[in-house]
């Protein structure tokens, strides 16, 4: 392949070491990213050099990797665990990364055309799953737990027990949907800049897409920023900082997009049971400890904190104001109601997006002869899953609306500026 010119060529030929260090320096940024968090929770204290294996295991879960836990506690007793959950604050640091790095070349015109778009992305995709195969490997340990003082434990002692957990990366599931999340943050990155050259179809394509696909990505980091403001508040105010950073470190997008779904209206049910090592809203906490599943939505927490409702009022504000950044320019001028469908599918597409990758199912548990353990650390159980329809529907309705409104904002933006511009 040639680009006609000796810049070009050299990037081409040197391709290979450009995405070397895009995924160097990502899957570097997810391991530090998630190394401190998992520090900040307390994890560097695990037993017998676990705290890498832990990281790892992050790192390939953040990417959508599975990670399968097991237990043995011999014949006379019983472990049951699973887990799954995407800590979005170290995918969200490797995708910006990523993103950076595959459009670097780009904008500098190195790679050309379909063809050599694809062969840049290739380059990447190889090296990226030979760095996830590693993670995989590394990512898996056994523990054995201590019973304490518990009847678990005086069982254990009687029997003679010492049960093991362990965890142990699923490669293969890992190297697949590591390169569906590659694919996706690289599809997202073309469709949000200018300045990566696109031609014919392509670029049409981009054109089309590019300013809702700019709007939402928008609003998705306008949600972390505004989170993270409010987290380093509780940080510095109500004590347990090192807790709070662990949060900001590993799942600061999942509660902000979560309070975002749940301001568009959207419905979750969720429970907590037994210990959780890291400190979540009390709001949350309180609507989650119960019985029974809880219904998790805007009314339910109001009735714990009417402060909720301002979740309500800062959703508008985003999404109106995602609306008008996406409005369309003239002289390509689009009517109204139909920038507001376009609206509608580009929210609800986001919405969806985010009750994928947001959904929490932690359980963990170990009874001998039948007894299970009766309030200790050994068992408990965290889960998130949302009323998917519903909160779709929500989306679409909010994206109607504010995309109308959005574009006669616009419209009205730059008549005024149009007649002050020519008095």
């Amino acid at each position: 392949m040639s680009t006609g010119t000796p810049s070009g060529q050299a990037a081409v030929r040197h391709g290979w070491l450009q995405a070397l260090v895009t995924v160097v320096a990502a899957a570097l940024t997810m391991l530090v990213v998630a190394s401190l968090g998992l520090w900040a929770a307390g994890a560097a204290g695990l037993p017998r050099g676990a705290f890498p294996p832990v990281v790892a295991a992050t790192v390939v879960t953040a990417v959508g990797g599975s990670v399968e836990l097991s237990g043995n506690a011999g014949s006379l007793a019983g472990t049951d665990a699973g887990l799954t959950v995407v800590p979005l604050s170290v995918s969200l640091a490797g995708a910006l990364v990523v993103a950076a790095g595959f459009l670097r070349p780009l904008r500098r015109g190195a790679f050309r055309g379909a063809g050599g778009l694809i062969l840049w992305a290739a380059r990447i995709a190889v090296l990226w799953l030979l760095a996830l195969a590693a993670l995989g490997v590394a990512a898996r340990h056994t523990f054995t737990l201590s019973l304490g003082d518990s009847v678990l434990g005086g069982l254990g002692d009687v029997f003679g027990l010492s049960p093991r957990v362990g965890f142990t990366a699923e490669v293969p599931r890992t190297l697949l949907f590591g390169l569906l999340w590659l694919a996706g943050v690289l599809v997202v990155a073309l469709l949000v800049t200018r300045s990566a050259p696109l031609a014919g179809r392509l670029g049409r394509l981009r054109e089309a897409a590019r300013p809702l696909a700019y709007a939402m990505v928008a609003l998705l980091l306008a949600c972390v920023v505004l989170a993270g403001g409010v987290a380093l508040v509780v940080a510095a105010t109500r004590g347990r900082p090192a807790e709070t950073f662990g949060v900001i470190l590993l799942g600061l997008p999942n509660l902000a997009w979560l309070a975002f779904t749940l301001g568009l209206g959207a419905t979750w049910d969720g429970r907590l049971t037994g210990p959780f090592g890291l400190p979540l809203p009390p709001v949350l906490e309180e609507v989650l400890r119960a019985p029974d599943l809880s219904t998790l939505d805007v009314r339910t927490l109001a009735a714990h904190d009417g402060r909720v409702w301002w979740l309500v009022v800062v959703d508008a504000m985003l999404v109106l104001a995602a609306a008008v950044l996406a409005a369309p320019r003239p002289p390509a001028g689009t009517a109204a109601w139909r920038h507001a469908l376009r609206t509608a599918v580009a929210l609800a597409l986001t919405v969806l997006a985010v009750c994928l990758l947001g959904r929490v199912r932690a359980h963990w548990g170990l009874s001998v002869l039948g007894v299970g353990d009766l309030g200790g650390n050994l068992a408990g159980e965290l889960l998130l899953r949302p009323r998917l329809w519903g909160a779709l529907g929500w989306a679409a309705l909010w994206g109607l609306v504010a995309g109308f409104l959005g574009a006669l904002l616009a419209r009205g933006a730059r008549a005024a500026r149009g007649r002050s511009g020519g008095t």
